[in-house]
């Protein structure tokens, strides 16, 4: 796995060089394959992103047609709540753009109980990748591209640290309640053996209180691992860090 760390001057500037490498992805993907799979990181981060997804300079170079969105975790939460990831991403970009309603996965968060809807949203993924791309003799998905975001206190999708779901080894996603700190607790998350899979991973970290968790993710990746969850994320192809600090 190839890691790589690169600084921006402010949020803006990391966003417009993280949605030319989204680009870059995706173009060698649906050339590699005729399709790409992207998961989606909600929080405040990458609004700015998603929005330039939506710009028509560049929303017009993309085929929205092939490509098909997943998330990386939700809160439970009706999917129009102002709290809702999904809501977040479609106010961004998804409902601007020209894509088939069927390449959109988002996740049933505020549909019966927790655990129902994570598993429900496994199926789904297991089903998505039988289907679309390896065929019904691969036994775990391997997405294309992971967008990921890291809170302060070193979690990433809703792995928090000292959670149970952090030693997860077969189930690809689960329910997770969130700690006492955070506004809304109940969450439907991927877990790691899916994350680490995904051929590229992008973290956009932005925020100088999150600077010292990244540096002891880049100067000692075991030790870290022990602390943040973030620490743990893996890719097959490459992993990169996008930070502003």
């Amino acid at each position: 796995m190839k890691t790589e760390f690169r600084k921006f001057s402010c949020l803006k500037s990391l966003s417009r060089d993280a949605a030319f490498y989204v680009r870059k992805i995706i173009n060698e993907k649906i050339e590699e394959k005729g399709c790409c799979s992207i998961v989606l990181s909600g929080g405040k981060t990458p609004v700015f992103l998603y929005e330039l997804f939506a710009d028509p300079r560049f929303a017009s170079k993309i085929p929205w047609e092939r490509i098909h969105f997943f998330w990386g975790d939700e809160r439970c939460v009706p999917s129009e709540d102002a709290q809702s990831n999904f809501n977040m991403a479609s106010t961004a970009f998804l409902s601007k753009i020209e894509i088939p309603r069927s390449n959109i996965y988002p996740v049933r968060a505020d549909t019966d109980t927790p655990d129902s809807a994570a598993e429900a949203y496994e199926k789904e993924i297991k089903k998505f990748f039988i289907s679309f791309k390896h065929g019904s003799k691969r036994v775990l998905p391997g997405f294309d591209l992971m967008l990921l975001g890291m809170g302060k206190d070193g979690h990433t999708a809703s792995l928090f640290p000292g959670s149970d779901v952090l030693d997860e080894t077969s189930r690809w996603v689960l329910p997770v309640k969130a700690p006492e700190a955070y506004q809304t607790r109940m969450r439907i998350t991927l877990t790691l053996p899916v994350i680490n899979i995904s051929q590229h991973v992008l973290f956009l970290v932005s925020g100088r209180e999150k600077e010292a968790v990244v540096k002891e993710i880049k100067d000692n990746r075991k030790k870290a691992a022990e602390l943040y969850p973030a620490a743990r994320v893996r890719a097959q192809e490459k992993l990169i860090w996008f930070v502003d600090f």
